[in-house]
């Protein structure tokens, strides 16, 4: 079984030039991103907490999640941050039909612009002008953002949703938050340890990772703030 390392190595990247792993920058920046969301209590532990710090991060949806909860998702956007598409019900791309996998992704697609859409709906004239998303396209609101589940995605697969205009966002870090198997402590060990300026990294704001992601979510904010980094969505 293929397991990925806390830290994705080099020749990887370069294996797969056309993937976002990290994102080049001369400031202290860090990307925060949270898959499988959005969850009932979790998700919103995790606004709150990112406010707190006046940090954005990139929350990758699951489509059905999205559906069930919709008001969590709706909080995910009124605090600006970004979201992106986690296929509609996790999907693995390496042991799924080509077409199931693209149409899978589109699902999603559809579902993110209208639940924007829905979300906008209720806004009055004056919030509508002073929204910072009001005036932009559907593709400004990232809804090409694209992370696969796991980490697995053939190459035809990929390259389909290249030709779409689909951005494939990987990592540089995985906490490894979901691992049951691994205590809390080394979990903010992965994060601290391989995090550095450009840094994207991979928490889940899911039931299963909670306890890892509670324990070392709010010490890696404190952390990396104290030492002046600021955390941005992508």
């Amino acid at each position: 079984m293929f397991v990925f390392p806390v830290k994705t190595p080099k020749f990887i990247q370069r294996l797969f030039p056309k993937y976002l792993w990290k994102k080049a920058s001369l400031q202290k920046e860090i990307y925060l991103t949270f898959d499988d969301g959005p969850t009932p209590e979790i998700t919103q532990w995790t606004l709150d907490l990112l406010k707190q710090y006046k940090a954005k991060a990139t929350f990758f949806c699951i489509g059905h999640n999205i559906e069930k909860h919709p008001e969590i998702f709706n909080s995910i956007l009124k605090d600006n941050h970004t979201i992106g598409n986690h296929t509609f019900n996790h999907l693995k791309g390496w042991k799924t039909n080509n077409e199931a996998y693209i149409d899978n992704v589109i699902k999603t697609e559809n579902i993110l612009k209208q639940a924007l859409t829905n979300y906008h709906a209720n806004f009055t004239t004056k919030e509508k002008l002073n929204s910072a998303f009001w005036n932009l396209e559907f593709n400004d609101w990232n809804l090409k953002n694209f992370r696969p589940p796991f980490g697995k995605i053939k190459r035809r697969q990929a390259k389909t949703l290249l030709k779409k205009g689909y951005r494939i966002v990987m990592w540089s870090v995985i906490s490894y938050d979901w691992n049951q198997k691994i205590s809390p402590e080394k979990c903010l060990e992965n994060s601290l340890k391989n995090t550095k300026t450009g840094s994207i990294v991979v928490f889940h704001d899911s039931i299963k990772a909670s306890k890892n992601m509670q324990h070392t979510l709010p010490k890696v904010l404190e952390h990396f703030s104290q030492k002046g980094y600021v955390f941005k969505a992508l």
